[in-house]
């Protein structure tokens, strides 16, 4: 951990987490330390253009490689099959992707994460463009994927009752009127054809012969029995024709019942007869929706993302309003006064995200982080809601040989997050703080030659806690994580103080791991129940499952892996 780059304003314990290093070994390590524990997962990966938007192994890869697509989906394979386990039950995955690399991307995630897919969103990227594609057609979208986890769901947006009313004091409550027709013909449902009689004023209602009522005589007479069906009052056109010649010679003039300009009497219709002598309504009835009888309280998010730029109404329920890719290059270049970052998506297209698909205490993965968009817009939902939700980025430096001293984590997506925090220009800062962890890659062989006790510490923290903080040094035993009657603590050298201190503690069960486990649990033989682990357990099987009690087994980890050790 690098506490220079780390943000702790108060030196507490973050939860917010910054990894550097390259992000199959970042999430490699996530599995150990929250496997089960991401709420959401959102990703703007490399759209794999052939320009330089993407490295691989250290090259940008070129357009005419023949092998590009593959390399490509490999690289994103190993990726999200590791993403695939962290998330909760209820979690998300929301990947961000261009229109050329949709489908396979789409086919991969289809294996990858088999019965998950929920669907997509569009995105307007741009305002318009002469960037054109062959057969002058512009790209100006890009597509979001949604794969989930059963419990998942769109929070929505609630709908609004100001349609409902009750004027007529209907002791049901609130009600709108709505259509009462449906798509069938007289043809196609001869039985739906009928005329609908009020039953206080006697007038026959005609119904449209190419949308016939929406239900059977015997349904609609239940529907008239309680008052549902909303006739028109007396302020509409009345007529009673006193023979089929007087009828006929109204249809032919255009004077009977329309729906629109349609006429609904015509001489093609069945049993015209029944429309003569009795007096026919030129309005229509409506049916009456009761706001009770509402099965959901929420409108559906959309699949379409509204550009701002658009006309339109922006407050229609289910739609959410985004900018373009302009104003996310714009608002980081706002941050650092100049253009550091070039492919930034606009921090309210990731927060109106974020707002549909996470809860307020969720944890937010994104390992492809850029410039630090998605901490950004963590940061500003808890501000609006109060939410405490946490942010995970995973990011590498970028460097090449041709630019070794490259650093797009540090330089770039850390210090925009602090600055964020911290506050720059005229813009108040919105708080928080983060850890900045750097991974490097140790051999098996010098694993414990070359890492300390206090990669173990941090690893154990994350797993337990979800927490990293720097370990006291100082003391001769660290606490991980600790209750009334129980404690995980690290003891980095076995000694006397050491021991002396473990038995201080008020918890009955300890969890020890220690650097002589087998001399420690023969010192604390007594009325405490001791497990004793190895230092090295906690470091070798970082990639095997959530307990923090008991070692890895050695088969968890992969052949080919080297561990993980977080700085």
């Amino acid at each position: 951990m690098d506490s220079e780059v780390s943000h702790w304003p108060e030196r507490a314990a973050s939860n917010n987490l910054i990894i550097e290093g390259d992000n199959f070994d970042s999430l490699r390590l996530l599995r150990s330390t929250h496997r089960g524990r991401i709420g959401t997962i959102l990703i703007d990966p490399p759209y794999n253009t052939g320009s330089k938007d993407w490295i691989y192994n250290d090259n940008y890869l070129k357009k005419d490689d023949r092998w590009r697509h593959s390399k490509w989906l490999e690289f994103m394979y190993q990726r999200l099959s590791i993403a695939r386990d962290l998330l909760t039950p209820d979690g998300v995955i929301l990947v961000t992707i261009n229109d050329e690399n949709r489908s396979r991307l789409e086919l991969l995630m289809d294996e990858v994460m088999p019965g998950m897919r929920l669907g997509s969103m569009v995105w307007r990227t741009r305002q318009g463009s002469n960037d054109t594609k062959a057969g002058y057609l512009s790209g100006d979208h890009e597509h979001i994927l949604v794969y989930a986890n059963p419990g998942f769901n769109f929070h929505g947006y609630e709908k609004s009752y100001a349609m409902y009313g009750n004027p007529d004091n209907d002791p049901r409550g609130p009600w709108r009127l709505a259509d009462i027709t449906c798509s069938k013909d007289f043809k196609a449902r001869p039985n739906l054809y009928y005329p609908l009689v009020d039953p206080d004023t006697g007038i026959h209602y005609p119904p449209n012969p190419d949308s016939t009522w929406r239900y059977q005589r015997s349904t609609m007479e239940q529907y008239l029995a309680v008052g549902q069906i909303a006739f028109p009052g007396e302020d509409q056109e009345v007529k009673t024709w006193a023979t089929l010649d007087n009828l006929l010679a109204d249809i032919e003039a255009g004077n009977v019942p329309k729906s629109g300009r349609k006429p609904l009497l015509r001489t093609d219709l069945p049993d015209l007869e029944q429309w003569v002598g009795v007096p026919v309504g030129f309005a229509r009835p409506q049916f009456k929706r009761y706001q009770a009888d509402l099965k959901q309280t929420h409108q559906p998010l959309s699949s379409w993302i509204v550009p701002k730029f658009e006309e339109g109404d922006y407050d229609a329920p289910g739609s959410f309003i985004s900018t373009t890719n302009h104003e996310g290059a714009s608002g980081v270049a706002n941050i650092f006064g100049n253009r550091v970052f070039n492919y930034a998506k606009p921090v309210t297209l990731i927060r109106h995200l974020l707002d549909q698909a996470t809860q307020p205490g969720d944890i937010v993965l994104d390992f492809f982080a850029g410039s630090g968009t998605t901490a950004q817009a963590v940061l500003e939902l808890n501000a609006k809601d109060d939410g405490n939700r946490r942010f995970i980025l995973c990011s590498s430096t970028e460097a090449t040989a041709k630019e070794p001293d490259k650093n797009l984590c540090r330089d770039v997506c850390a210090e925009r997050v602090r600055r964020v925090m911290s506050g720059y220009g005229d813009t108040p800062g919105l708080g928080g703080d983060f850890a900045y962890v750097t991974l490097d890659k140790v051999e098996e062989a010098d694993l414990m030659f070359e890492a300390e006790p206090r990669h173990a510490f941090g690893l154990l923290s994350l797993r337990e806690t979800g927490y990293l903080s720097e370990p006291p040094a100082e003391q001769p035993v660290w606490a991980v994580a600790q209750t009334a009657s129980s404690a995980i603590v690290l003891c980095p050298r076995l000694s006397d103080e050491a021991i002396a201190a473990l038995n201080a503690l008020p918890a009955q069960q300890l969890i020890v791991y220690t650097d002589r486990p087998d001399s420690l649990q023969e010192a604390l033989a007594g009325d405490k129940s001791v497990t004793c682990h190895s230092i090295e357990s906690a470091l070798r099987y970082a990639q095997g499952g959530n307990q923090a009690s008991a070692p890895r087994e050695a088969a968890t980890v992969e052949a080919e892996s080297k561990p993980e050790v977080a700085q």
